[in-house]
């Protein structure tokens, strides 16, 4: 896969960008409406990463997550 992190194995995930118009009622309006959903894609944040898998350097995508977290043994 292309976005797919090789630690934890995230990937994107679908989901929704709503469109409304009208002002909020708290603000005096008389209430907002949805005017329109489209699909959209949330990527995880992948980034390249010289690693030791089984003993021998690998270039690997894996999410920054994993590589904060030190869960990939790096090399220089």
């Amino acid at each position: 896969m292309a976005k797919e992190c090789f630690i934890c194995g995230k990937k994107p995930v679908s989901g929704r960008s709503i469109s409304r118009r009208g002002m909020a009622k708290s603000k005096g309006g008389v209430g907002q409406r949805v005017t329109g959903t489209t699909l959209r894609r949330f990527s995880p944040n992948i980034q390249t990463a010289h690693a030791l898998i089984d003993g021998k350097k690998k270039k690997i995508k894996v999410c920054a997550k994993c590589l904060k977290a030190g869960k990939v043994q790096k090399t220089a």
